[in-house]
């Protein structure tokens, strides 16, 4: 069997207008030139970027939390998280939500990775960090930021995603990630 060669598939922007201006989200169109030549037309959201954190505590246990989404009109559980801030790099925006919002600090932190969680539709990309060797200090939400820690094992935390009750597709990659971290399947 021959590998075939790589056909280019990007699609050129020829112009664009903004849609919508809001307070976190910006909606753009484009029309673009697609590989076979021919025109089309993306609508899309820019987004600034998040992190999302995977606090791990020396037993296996790990912080998530209950937070009121509004989209969805319901509470849901995640691991910690937050949008940049201006000129913000993806470690700060991990040490200040995780400090915020969990009142937790790390002495070691590492990058594991980063998703496209909405690639058809929006340019938001979430920087991964895992933060160990974890103190509490205090925590500071934002004004209007209402949210409700709470440690478990991991191994719980899973089994809220088996049974449907952790549903948020960054916090789902972030547990199986850790499953592999505790196992000892990755270093």
């Amino acid at each position: 069997m021959t590998t075939p060669v790589p056909q280019d598939l990007t699609e050129t922007r020829l112009d664009g207008e903004s849609v919508y201006q809001g307070v976190l989200l910006h909606i753009l169109r484009d029309r673009v030139r697609l590989p076979d030549g021919k025109e089309a037309v993306r609508e899309y959201v820019n987004h600034p970027g998040a992190a999302v954190i995977l606090p791990l505590f020396q037993n296996g246990d790990t912080l998530i939390e209950r937070q009121y989404r509004y989209p969805l009109r319901q509470e849901i559980f995640e691991l910690p998280a937050g949008k940049f801030d201006p000129g913000e790099d993806g470690l700060a925006t991990a040490k200040r939500e995780l400090k915020e919002e969990t009142g937790y600090v790390a002495r070691e932190w590492r990058h594991l990775g980063t998703i496209h969680p909405l690639a058809a539709y929006c340019n938001e990309r979430i920087e991964m960090f895992l933060a160990l060797e974890l103190q509490h200090e205090g925590r500071a939400l934002d004004d209007g930021e209402h949210l409700e820690v709470m440690r478990m094992p991991v191994a719980e935390a899973l089994d809220w995603v088996r049974r449907g009750r952790i549903t948020d597709s960054k916090t789902m990659i972030g547990l199986f990630w850790a499953e592999k971290l505790l196992s000892g399947a990755w270093k």
